[in-house]
């Protein structure tokens, strides 16, 4: 499954989340860091839902860019 990851902040400070999936945050300073950081964190978090007996929801959210 492929979920969408909302990054946000600048150079040194980044945070990131999965809008799919309440609750799964990270941080870091590159974006390298924090795209690292939510691939496991988002693995974690569906591990948790499954170790739990919760559903896993699906991806949801779409991701486009619009000129302006």
């Amino acid at each position: 499954m492929r979920y969408a990851v909302v990054i946000e902040g600048e150079p040194g400070s980044y945070s990131a989340y999965a809008p799919d999936l309440p609750g799964c945050v990270r941080v870091g300073a590159t974006l390298e860091e924090v795209l690292a950081e939510m691939q496991q964190a988002i693995r974690f978090h569906l591990d948790g839902l499954r170790e739990d007996d919760l559903p896993i929801p699906p991806p949801a959210s779409v991701v486009e860019y619009i000129e302006a």
